[in-house]
């Protein structure tokens, strides 16, 4: 598909590549277009990154009616660049959109206006490793109302940050994180939005992760709304455990995000030989089999952090350590493939996973 493209007079310098953290900077351009019952999509265009004007009264303030997805860009050894299965972002979007009653977003145009969007603004793409250009298409809506009822105008978004490891010390050397079990708060129930990918899921997650931090720990584990005892995910990721030497990870019951690198992983497991589980896995099964020494490791996926190890589970002050806080094989293993495919330093295991631009 083609868009307008209109440049910038006025680059932006660009950051120390050394010192990027998580979404400090923004690149030049970025892609916006519009939907109006009756017309659908259209005008669709890439101009200078600025500011998006909202009237105090538009229904994405009030009612959060919104949706986004997240993937990342990479610089290959040849100088040019690489986006990982951006077609399961498109598929993830439109489902996002069905639940929050949104009007659906091609997979092909989607994909296309990320890819257009990164080759105007391909030079900010950093290479200095566990760096990356992270993508952030979003939709909104700007129609004036105080009805509660869907929109019927909306705006599609892509801005792009260059940006370093997700948790601080990983783009140097994966290291264990230090994860809060989380009891009273719930991030989504069945039948809610936990399959979508809106705002809603983590504005209602701070509260959480404000109080893991005040236990040392990073991230939070969050446990099913209705009885509280089985695994959901961890933090904004998915969460695996080799239990002897079987993977299990929570199925997707509808309350749990369908991540990629959560299919990614499984798909990569399989055909490693692995055996995989996808079920109902109840939390005292885990911190039995930490105790017993039977969970020998136990990692986060997501496209922020890729493959985040999983050190110490901290449960009613209780830490459990895994694999003495240290990264195990497999998760090192996983984490090497993945970010050696996304990066264009190994070859793809899996067909149609990189698309390069």
């Amino acid at each position: 598909m083609e868009f307008t493209i209109t440049r910038t007079s006025t680059p932006k310098a660009k950051p120390d590549e050394t010192k990027l953290g998580f979404g400090k900077y923004y690149t030049d351009h970025m892609f916006i277009m519009e939907y109006d019952e009756g017309q659908g999509w259209h005008d669709g265009r890439v101009v200078p990154y600025g500011d998006i004007s909202l009237d105090p009264a538009a229904v994405t303030l009030h009612y959060g009616q919104m949706t986004f997805e997240g993937l990342k860009a990479y610089k290959n050894p040849q100088g040019r660049i690489n986006l990982f299965r951006p077609d399961m972002n498109a598929k993830r979007m439109i489902n996002s959109n069905k639940r929050l009653c949104i009007p659906e977003i091609e997979e092909e145009l989607f994909v296309s206006a990320v890819k257009t969007l990164v080759e105007v603004d391909k030079d900010w793409v950093p290479s200095v490793q566990g760096t990356s250009l992270y993508i952030r298409p979003f939709i909104i809506s700007p129609e004036v109302s105080m009805a509660v009822h869907p929109a019927s105008s909306y705006i599609f978004v892509i801005i792009l940050t260059p940006v370093a490891a997700y948790y601080e010390g990983n783009d140097k050397e994966l290291h264990g994180s230090r994860i809060w079990v989380e009891e009273e708060f719930i991030r989504a129930a069945v039948g809610g939005t936990g399959f979508a990918k809106c705002g809603g899921n983590y504005s209602c997650a701070m509260i959480a992760s404000a109080n893991a931090k005040k236990y040392g720990c990073e991230e939070v584990l969050w446990l099913d709304a209705k009885e509280h005892k089985y695994v959901e995910e961890v933090g904004t990721s998915n969460a695996f455990f080799l239990i002897d030497d079987t993977v299990v990870t929570s199925s997707l019951t509808g309350s749990i995000l369908p991540g990629v690198t959560r299919d990614s992983t499984i798909q990569l497991l399989k055909k490693w030989g692995y055996k995989v589980e996808e079920r109902l896995v109840e939390l005292t099964e885990v911190l039995e089999a930490a105790e017993n020494g039977r969970l020998k490791e136990a990692w986060a996926t997501g496209t922020a952090c890729v493959i985040s190890p999983i050190g110490v589970l901290n449960f009613r002050g209780k830490e459990h350590p895994i694999n003495n806080e240290k990264v195990g094989e497999l998760s090192q293993k996983l984490y090497d493939t993945l970010y050696g495919m996304q990066t264009g330093t190994r070859e793809p295991e899996m067909e149609g996973w990189i698309v390069t631009i």
